[in-house]
This record gives C-alpha cells, structure tokens and sequence, in this order.
C-alpha cells in the first residue's frame, strides 16, 4: 500500500474545505439562517460542520456535492440544538428543520443577496449594516471589519452580535424587499460590497487567506446586484468603480512585489477590456438621470485613467468632481484625497489649508493614508521635519510590507 495516500487524502480534503469555505460560506450562511433568522447559530454550526468535514473527509473521501454534505451536517446540528431547549418555539423550529432535513439538496440556492438585504432592515443600527453584511455574507472576522471601519476589534465585535441578535429577535425576513423599500436599504448593500473591495484591496499580491478572493467577491454582488435592478444607476457606478480598480490590479505590484504607485504604474499590465466594460457600465449609470456617490467615484476612477494615457492636465475636472462628492459623503477619506487634487492645482499649500480641519477628527489619527497625504504635501511645501514626523506614523500604521517599504523609501528622500 502506498504510505503516501493518506497524506494525499488529508490534503485534498483540506484543499476542498479551504476551497468551499472561500467560495460558498456567504451562501451557506445565507441558505442555514433564512428559516430561522440565525445568523450567528447558522455561523455556529457551519464553523462544526467544517470541523466534522475535516474529521470525516480525509477517511472517507470527500463527497461529489461538498455545499450539500456541509448543510447537511449544519442543519443536523441546529436540529440538536433547538431539541435541548425544550419550549414550545424552538419545538416548531425544531419540526421546521425536520422538514427541511429531508430536502437534501442537490444544489444550494444563493440567497446572499436576500441575506444583505435582512442585514440592511430599517431594525439593524445603519453603522453595522455594513460591517454585519461583511461577516454574515463574506466571513470577515470582527478584527478585519473593525481595520476597515476604523473602529477596535472589541466594539465591532459586540455591535455585530447585537445585530444577529436583533435579526433573530425580530424575525427579519431574508427576502430581496420590494421597489418601494429599495431607497431605505440599498445604499447599505451597496456600502457593504465595496468595503468588501477594499478589504482585499488591501492584499494585491493574494498572500492573506481571509482576503485573497474579496475583490472577485465583491466584483460578482455588484454584477448581481446591477443586474437584480438595471434601473438603478447606483449599483451601476458601483460596478463601474470596481471593475475600474480591479482592472490595475496586476500593474500595482512590480516582479519584485514592490508597490507601484498610480502614477508610476505600466497601463500595458492594465485590463483593457475590463476598463471599457467599466466605461460602458458608467455610460448606462449616467443616462438615467440620477447622480449619486459611487458614480462620481467611478468617474474619477475614469478620469485618472484618461489622465495616465494621454497625458492631458484633467486636475482641474478632477478637483471638481471631488467637490461634489464631498457634498454627497461629508467623508474625511474623501477630503484627504480633495485635498491632494486642490494641491495640484493650486499649489501643496492649499492642499495643507483643505486637509487641516480633518486634525480634529481622531478617527484620522490611527489612517495610514491620512499621513502619508499629509507628508507628502509638507515635503512639497519644504516642511521637512514635520514632513518626516507624518512619514514615520504612515510607516508604522502601514499593514502591506511592500507599502511600508515603499514609504520609507520616500522619507529617505527627505
């Protein structure tokens, strides 16, 4: 007998799980909680279902239907659940999911998209909409969420169990709601997949488990969503945005795996045809008469391209654009990035003057991006000292090695 085979075993059945859980954990989730509005029971017995598939599969094999053999074992272990708490409601949750046990699906619906609309009811606490969507869809843990919303690991973890529990408590239906609900609870949705994009934004290279596939994640919920409302042009700009960003995802990195800024970037490794799908999306978003934020970002997502092939001074529109979107958001993310345009059309000075009301919003203190902006523009202005004291923050806040290293080369210039 070949002694290698159970290795070989073990690691396909590793391979598989890893595989399902990066593909499908928002779509199990979404499919174990609709009955019961559980999310966080539905999270409980997927993570030991997943655990038993790695107890199991390396024996046995894995099975031809992965999704269905999990769900299975899910559904089995909430029925176990809800039999120790002997009340008269979880004896009906308990013949419900008796039910639906016998079902044994030979595909899985995807009620993702019904779940982030559950996540975004007028119930759910609009600051946790977002980050709920996040780990209920996506499987973002608290600590990945609270990095992107600028807020601790602790506070984020208490604000999402609140909202799983207001979801159950309430019985919030997983359902895509009606038109005339749309306005109250799509801008959350749409917040959600593009925190989503940024998350792994933040991993070009692909090297973090947890965020190698949130950009192609992100990329198909707004492509389902764009297609769900095509009236919409929201969820249109949305769509645009990322395909633009995800189209200069292989010129963001050199062979060496430094980081290359926009500038700097080679538009030959950019996806072409992706730029023109994002173009036509933003076409579509713009003739339905109705301006919002994400199109406006995908419009200086457009401009900045236009910009790099053919070197034509845009800044001034650029300037403008993000004066209308500083209008629609209030963001201190986007007055940072306001305030590099102004510098470049009216001088670093000015940059410095539009960024220094941002000072008092301690958020800003613990956002790489913040200062490193700020370092940039006071090098430019000759305020060196200050220049190197902002660069030393943005090195230390700075995640990304390849960024990290990339700014400390800029305050080496100095």
């Amino acid at each position: 007998m070949n002694s290698s085979a159970p290795s070989t075993l073990s690691e396909h059945a590793h391979h598989t799980a890893d595989a399902v859980a990066r593909r499908s954990y928002g779509k199990l989730v979404a499919f174990l909680s609709a009955r019961t509005h559980d999310v966080a029971s539905a999270e409980d017995v997927l993570s030991e279902a997943f655990a038993s598939a790695l107890a199991d599969w390396p024996v046995n094999g894995c099975p031809a239907n992965p999704e269905a053999w999990l769900v299975t074992v899910a559904r089995r272990k909430l029925i176990d659940a809800a039999r120790k708490n002997h009340t008269a409601e979880t004896h009906v949750e308990t013949v419900q999911l008796q039910q639906t046990l016998n079902e044994a699906p030979a595909e899985i619906p995807d009620r993702r998209l019904a779940l982030m609309f559950a996540c975004a009811h007028p119930a759910i606490d609009p600051g946790v909409r977002a980050p709920l969507m996040l780990q209920a869809v996506v499987g973002l843990d608290a600590k990945s969420i609270a990095s992107a919303f600028l807020m601790s690991p602790a506070a984020m973890g208490k604000r999402l169990g609140r909202a799983k529990t207001k979801i159950r408590q309430a019985g919030i239906p997983f359902r895509i709601p009606e038109r005339e609900e749309l306005p109250s609870r799509l801008d959350a949705v749409l917040d959600a997949i593009y925190a989503a994009f940024t998350e792994g934004w933040t991993d070009p290279a692909g090297t973090d488990a947890v965020r190698r596939d949130l950009p192609q994640e992100a990329l198909f919920l707004a492509r389902l969503v764009a297609e769900l409302l095509p009236e919409e042009p929201e969820p249109l700009g949305l769509l645009a945005l990322i395909l633009h960003a995800e189209a200069r995802r292989n010129a963001r990195r050199g062979s060496d795996g430094e980081f290359i800024p926009f500038t700097n970037q080679d538009s030959d490794l950019w996806n072409w045809p992706m730029i023109a799908e994002a173009e036509e999306v933003l076409r579509h978003a713009r003739a339905l008469g109705s301006i919002g934020r994400y199109q406006v970002e995908a419009a200086l997502q457009s401009a900045h391209v236009y910009r790099h092939r053919t070197d034509h001074n845009n800044w001034p529109d650029i300037e403008q654009l993000y004066d209308g979107l500083a209008a629609l958001t209030g963001s201190p993310v986007v007055a940072i990035n306001r305030a590099l345009a102004i510098a470049e059309v009216q001088g670093a000075e000015a940059g410095l003057a539009a960024m220094e009301h941002l000072s008092a919003d301690c958020r800003l203190n613990e956002y790489q991006p913040y200062w490193a902006a700020r370092a940039e523009l006071l090098t430019k202005t000759g305020a060196l000292e200050e220049a190197s004291r902002a660069y030393e923050i943005a090195i230390g806040l700075e995640r990304d090695p390849a960024v990290r290293r990339f700014l400390q080369k800029r305050a080496g210039q100095l």
